[in-house]
């Protein structure tokens, strides 16, 4: 369990926020560049000190700020990944990995040196300097360094931002599979929604130094302030789903969730894996009647459980057997005649769900990722 309250004043700027976060394998820290999240983990990790506050791991107080406690970096038995790997260039990969495990006493060591290459799949590394390895190799490695220091929380600081598409895509099941594995949670600073909707278990929500909202991925990106935070369009609903089937011939997957099938496009998850979609609520169109003779495929009857009046516009909350949120304009609204328990249809187009969308969640405990044949 994380509990976490800090307060810092840096400049102009103050960062003052406080939660908890209890059971999650993955929190994120999510937010515009410059709204905190940074000095959140430096704080958490003993590199920057909180004017006031507390921070405890799993009733563990590294810093309380009242009782005067402040414990140096090296004995909160916290790992840090940056956003760049931070390798010593003079050591070999198997150098850096045992950097941080030899200044760990043997007696609190829960993290075996063979575990972690083989879940980070690096043994064929040990040998090289850094500057023979690529992006994602080297962040790898950063990671393993972090975990064999046997920490009790694992800090990650944007750890793939450095990376390109090929390389993040590689590094995101690594990280996944990181929680099951080891048993250390993660706090995990991020900007990107494919990389929240693909690891977190609890979402926060920060914007200029403080707490906009708290709770797990779907309810917080389902709120409208999730989308002005992020730069989306339109509020959003998060599904979670399961691979049934897939349509090569018309390149579509087929989903199940509560609400039906859902097609997106095609991809290569295996059938049984658990997704999480994210449908953007200005994708979801509305009918009162089962419409006939259009393009869009899914078509789900649904029940008006919500109305929201805001700026012109109208949310309107669905029961489809899980949550839906559409977003229609005031017009579209008293066209339609809406009102609480109304039973209507919700419309959403396979190519409005792009691959961004839609992340693997809770990987396979005996899958481990496999290493593309260049980096080998």
């Amino acid at each position: 369990m994380l509990d976490i309250a800090l307060r810092k004043q840096h400049g102009n700027f103050q960062l003052d926020l406080a939660f908890q976060s209890d059971g999650a394998k993955v929190t994120a820290l999510f937010g515009r560049s410059g709204s905190g999240k940074t000095s959140v983990i430096n704080m958490v990790a003993g590199l920057v000190r909180p004017d006031q506050g507390r921070v405890a791991v799993d009733g563990r107080v590294l810093f309380d700020g009242e009782k005067g406690i402040d414990l140096p970096p090296p004995r909160r038995r916290v790992g840090y990944v940056f956003q760049e790997g931070r390798l010593f260039p003079h050591y070999t990969v198997r150098g850096n990995l045992t950097y941080g495990m030899e200044r760990t006493p043997a007696s609190e060591r829960f993290i075996q040196f063979d575990q972690v290459i083989d879940v980070l799949g690096i043994g064929a590394l040990l040998d090289r300097r850094p500057s023979r390895l690529s992006g994602g190799e080297k962040q790898r490695v950063a990671i393993g360094r972090a975990l064999l220091s046997s920490p009790r929380l694992l800090l990650m600081d944007e750890p793939l931002a450095a990376l390109d598409g090929a390389r993040k895509d590689e590094l995101l099941p690594f990280i996944a599979l990181l929680p099951g594995q080891f048993g250390v949670p993660i706090l995990y600073v991020s900007h990107a929604v494919d990389e929240v909707l693909r690891l977190a278990d609890h979402l926060l929500l920060m914007n200029d130094g403080k707490l906009e909202d708290s709770g797990t991925v779907e309810d917080v990106m389902g709120r409208s302030g999730f989308a002005e935070v992020s730069g989306r369009r339109d509020p959003a609903s998060i599904v979670t789903a399961m691979v049934t089937q897939h349509d090569r011939l018309h390149g579509t997957t087929h989903l199940s969730f509560p609400g039906g099938v859902i097609r997106v496009p095609l991809l290569s998850a295996p059938a049984g894996r658990k997704l999480r979609v994210r449908i953007d609520a200005g994708d979801v169109m509305l009918s009162l009647t089962r419409p006939t003779g259009l393009s869009v495929q899914n078509i789900f009857p649904a029940r008006v459980v919500s109305l929201r009046h805001e700026s012109g516009l109208v949310d309107v909350g669905l029961d489809l057997g899980c949550m839906l949120h559409a977003q229609i304009s005031e017009q579209a609204y008293a066209d339609l005649g809406l009102n609480i328990g109304l039973p209507l249809y919700a419309l959403v187009k396979t190519a409005a769900i792009s691959r961004s969308d839609i992340a693997e969640h809770e990987p396979a405990k005996d899958e481990h990722p496999t290493l593309a044949e260049e980096e080998i």
